[in-house]
């Protein structure tokens, strides 16, 4: 089993900044890739900024600019740097990892997820 645990959500007001972070932990060999998404209410989970495979960064149109992905791969660690929120940055938002046990076996893991509330 991968464990995937968030932290940093929060209520901020519009302008303002949150980080949020989200460590892995299990019997994990290898990350391949990990992000952030979000969930509104009554959306669907969209990506917010991920590392790809390849190792470089994804960024949703709508944070480019505002928002930035960084990593600890010794700590196998995602951070998401938000800056300049905006009431639509509201959202539950979830943390998710995939790549390769110690067996070899592929998984796919999600956190929890934080709720991130902009107020304007």
């Amino acid at each position: 089993q991968v464990q995937l645990v968030e932290s940093g959500g929060g209520l901020v007001q519009a302008g303002g900044s949150l980080i949020l972070s989200c460590s892995a932990s299990g019997s994990i060999r290898s990350i391949n890739a990990m992000g952030w998404y979000r969930q509104a209410p009554g959306s669907q989970r969209d990506l917010v900024a991920a590392f790809t495979p390849g190792g470089s960064t994804n960024y949703a149109d709508s944070v480019k600019g505002r928002f930035t992905i960084s990593r600890n791969n010794t700590k196998n660690t995602v951070y998401l740097q938000m800056n300049s929120l905006k009431s639509e940055d509201t959202a539950v938002y979830y943390c998710n990892a995939r790549g390769y046990y110690g067996d070899y076996r592929r998984y796919d893991a999600w956190g929890q997820g934080t709720q991130v509330t902009v107020s304007s």
